[in-house]
This record gives structure tokens, sequence and C-alpha cells, in this order.
């Protein structure tokens, strides 16, 4: 007999249309009016919210304060960066008048501007602007600015959380006096991503460096996290970047150096943004919904009244007395709407709320608690004061289980491969997942990856140091590097 599940669609019979289902199923968003914008729905924004305090905090810790910049941006300052602008150029939306005017019965656009202002992709020249004026002497430095916001970047082909015209990141900025103080600072804020993505969203990340042709534009190094998804494809978790004195260079950030001379300074930025929320998504939920971690749950645990006669006042007692016996640091809350309760049950399966605990006549009488884990819809009875001891621990085990499943299945799905052939074949046989292979670096031959719809996603950090042949040209080269199809 087949497994009924929550969702309409399985992973293996179309896993665009799945994903699509859990984002609807979970009520996490929903598209917009706009093209290639999406409404994120209150449940949605809680899990970012949860993120936000998690990352914000660790900033924090590590020295960085919040500022808030324009989200217009002349567009005559990225003439200053070439290369920047080059790298942005096709994404940006361009506001070119200021005002609306009624001609022939139709809203026209009039007050034509005289330099036209770019919707904020990105921030490196804006936030340096301001850095120029802030900088005058090597005792102003370090500066550490950290931003939330919204960027717009113009998408062709848009996907909820994925690559929508709009999104919600938070951006880094930070200006150093000197070139090993600015690295240390890319390479740190790339370790925090790591712990965040890794240790805890759960997710399997690969960590290194971009290869030239890919890197940020204008950046001289930058480092990133690949994650795995259970479609095999990458995707580019989040970004840091040393930028050198590029792009001080180009707005001025100066400052009278230590030997009275100006010099300038040497610039990072990094940034994660909500297509994160993609990434869990596409990373731990299964064929009847969410699930997510316990840091970035929303509720831990969902309380169900089950009145089917007149015994609504000592449920509601007892299933309040639940709540208020909850450890702090649990998140719970008591569903009292009026729908049926095995309703209300199926649509935090689709949530993925940890635990559901349904509350009738039988469990305020035996003083237990009817729970349901999420991840094995597993069923059981437990006395009341058993769970509240208990709950903490089921959560580190809920979060235990899901890395050790998103691990296993991930490393099933690292090849690795010696020569361009083997490639090949792999991916036009229809493997997905991570391929492991020698690279010697450069362009050449990069044409052959275009033909698999294949890209190199980093360099990792971690390097067996043997010699091998490259996969594209032959040469001798002791560099791994990762080969996947992405996102």
């Amino acid at each position: 007999m087949a497994v009924q599940h929550a969702l309409k669609t399985s992973r293996s019979e179309d896993f665009s249309a799945w994903y699509q289902e859990v984002i609807t199923g979970s009520d996490l968003a929903e598209n917009s009016n706009v093209r290639g914008c999406m409404v994120i729905k209150p449940y949605g924004y809680a899990i970012w919210e949860r993120m936000q305090q998690i990352l914000d905090d660790k900033f924090k810790e590590l020295g960085h304060t919040n500022a808030y910049f324009p989200m217009f941006i002349p567009v005559d300052l990225f003439e200053r960066e070439a290369e920047h602008v080059a790298g942005f150029a096709k994404e940006m939306a361009i506001v070119t008048h200021h005002r609306l005017e009624q001609r022939d019965g139709k809203l026209l656009p009039a007050g034509e501007l005289e330099t036209p202002l770019a919707v904020r992709p990105t921030s490196e020249l804006i936030i340096g602007e301001s850095m120029a004026k802030w900088a005058k002497s090597y005792r102003d430095l370090p500066i550490l600015i950290n931003q939330w916001c919204n960027v717009v970047r113009w998408e062709m082909r848009t996907r909820m959380f994925l690559r929508t015209a709009e999104f919600l990141w938070q951006e880094g900025h930070t200006a150093h006096e000197t070139e090993s103080e600015a690295r240390k600072e890319a390479i740190q804020m790339h370790e925090v991503y790591k712990w965040f993505i890794c240790d805890v969203l759960k997710l399997f990340g690969i960590s290194g460096k971009k290869p030239e042709y890919d890197k940020f534009a204008g950046a001289v190094d930058t480092y990133t996290v690949e994650a795995m998804m259970q479609d095999g494809k990458a995707l580019q978790a989040a970004t840091s970047h040393y930028l050198g004195q590029n792009f001080a260079k180009a707005v001025g950030i100066e400052f009278q150096g230590r030997d009275g001379k100006l010099q300038h300074a040497h610039t990072t930025s990094w940034g994660l943004s909500t297509r994160i929320i993609g990434g869990l998504i596409m990373t731990h939920s299964d064929d009847d919904g969410l699930n997510l971690p316990a840091l970035v749950a929303p509720y831990h645990v969902v309380i169900i009244p089950v009145i089917k006669n007149d015994n609504s006042h000592n449920i509601m007692e007892y299933c309040n007395k639940i709540k208020s016996m909850l450890p702090d640091s649990i998140r719970g809350f008591i569903d009292t709407k009026e729908y049926s309760p095995q309703n209300k049950k199926w649509n935090y399966v689709r949530k993925g709320i940890p635990f559901i605990l349904e509350i009738g006549s039988k469990e305020v009488e035996a003083g237990s608690a009817c729970v349901t884990k999420r991840l094995s819809l597993e069923k059981k009875n437990m006395p009341l004061d058993e769970f509240v001891a208990s709950i903490e621990r089921m959560l580190v085990d809920h979060d235990e289980f899901l890395q050790q499943r998103n691990s296993a299945f991930c490393n099933s799905k690292i090849a690795h491969i010696s020569s361009y052939d083997e490639l090949s074949e792999f991916f036009k046989s229809g493997n997905t997942g991570f391929v492991k292979a020698k690279w010697a670096g450069g362009s050449s031959n990069l044409e052959k990856l275009d033909e698999l719809a294949v890209s190199i996603r980093c360099i990792p950090t971690e390097q067996s140091g043997t010699i091998g042949k490259c996969i594209l040209t032959d040469a001798q080269t002791t560099i791994d590097a990762i080969f996947a199809k992405s996102y």
C-alpha cells in the first residue's frame, strides 16, 4: 500500500514542482503581482528573523556595527570601477524619471533625472564614498559596517527565494589599514558563514575560493560556501570578498598612514541573502513538507486542543499548563483556531514544526501528551513531566538527525574523477552531485564545461596535495576543484 504524504508532488517525481509546493504548503511565501518579486509571508519572515538574530549577534560580537545607506546609487558612480559595473550592468534596475504625468488618458513618466540612479544591486561603491569621509587617519581604521537591507538584480528567470528580482540580505563592508588585516577579515567572515551554514542550519557545505574567472566583480579573492541540495545541484550559500585597494582607489578611501604619507585602505565585503531559505528547503524538506533545524524554527512545539464535546475548559486549562511548563529556550504556542485537529496537525507537519502535541480528554485525565515527531511522524503518548524534561534533548536529537542524514546523503554524492571523458559521462548519464577533480587554473577549455551545463564551484580550502592531470588541459597540477551543476 502506497504511503500517503502531506504534499501532492514528491521530490523524485518533479523536484522543481515539489520545491514550489513546499513553499506554498508551509505558507512561507507567494508570488507578487510585480514580475520576479515575492511576498515573504509571516511564517517565512519569522525564519529570516531567526537567521538575522543569530548572525547579527555574531557580527556584533566581532566588532561590527549596523548602519543604513541609500538604495539609490548614481549610475556615474559605477563608472569609477569598470570591472564592477561590467559585472552588474545587465542586472541593474535604473530610475530615469522622478514623477508621473497624465497624457492622453495615461500616466507616463516625466521629469527626467539629470543623473540616472541605479536601484542598489550591492553597495561597495556608495558605502565606500561614506568611508572616504570617515577615514582620515590610520587611527580611524578599521571601519566595520554591516547593513540589513533589500537589493534589486533584474533577473530574467526567477524562482522564489533562490533567484528573485528583489531579495533581502545583509552586506558587510569593512576598511583596513593593511592588506593582511583585510584578508584576515574576509577569511574570518567566510568562517562565520561556514559555521552558520553547516553548524546552525545543518547544511552540507564545501568552503573554498572561487576561480579567478568567477570571483566577485572587482574583487581580488572571493571565498564561498557551496552547499549541496537534494537534487545534487550546488547552491552558492554565502560569499566573502577581499577587495584589495580597487574600490578604495575608485572612491578615494585615503588615510594618513603611520609614516605620515597618504595611502589607500584595503576593503572587504561579504553577504548572505534570503536565498539561504531556499537552500534550507531543498536540503531538509521531505515529501510531507518543510523540516527546520531548531535554532531557526519559529516554533519548536505546537499544542493542538482536541475538543469533541463540552470539555473545552479542562482541555484549554491543561494546554495552558503545558505551555507554561516548557523551558524558556523552547518556543511553543497553542492553536485555538476553529479547524479540525487533523487538518491542524497536517498543516504543522507541512510547516516543519519539530513536535506536534494533540491534547484531548484522555491526555488531561492521564496527565500525558500525544506527541508526533515531525521527522518520523511517529506518534507517542508521553507523561507530561517526561515530555517537558526531555524536550531540549529531543530537539538536539532532531538536529543531529537532520545533519547526519544530510551529511550521509551528500558524501554519497561526491565523485572523484580523473579525466574530462569521465566528467562528461558522469553528467550526461544523468548523475548529479559534486565532482572532485584536478584543475590547473586559468581559462583554457572552459567551454567544455558549458557544454555540460557544469561550472567550477570552488577550489576547496582543504586540498589533498596530490599531483594529477587537469581534466580540462592535461597539465600537471596539485589543485583540487569542485565541479557541479548549480542554481
